[in-house]
């Protein structure tokens, strides 16, 4: 199982399912993440954290706990 975590930069991945429960599963899911969807990985901070993405045309920082989350191939 991968995740967004640990996509490196450059690489398009596609949105296999998300874990997590209610609310953070929701702001995730408002975000335009959701099965199916591409992400494109921009940039990933000195430190790890955040990592910038590219989703549905817009840019976009998640966290790592956010990230680790979201399944994807």
């Amino acid at each position: 199982m991968s995740t967004l975590k640990d996509a490196k930069i450059g690489q398009t991945v596609k949105v296999l399912r998300l874990n997590g429960e209610g609310a953070v599963k929701r702001r995730i899911m408002d975000m335009g993440i959701t099965k199916g969807v591409d992400i494109y990985i921009r940039k990933v901070a000195p430190l790890g954290d955040p990592i910038e993405v590219t989703v549905r045309g817009y840019e976009l920082s998640l966290r790592k706990t956010d990230a680790a989350m979201i399944e994807v191939q």
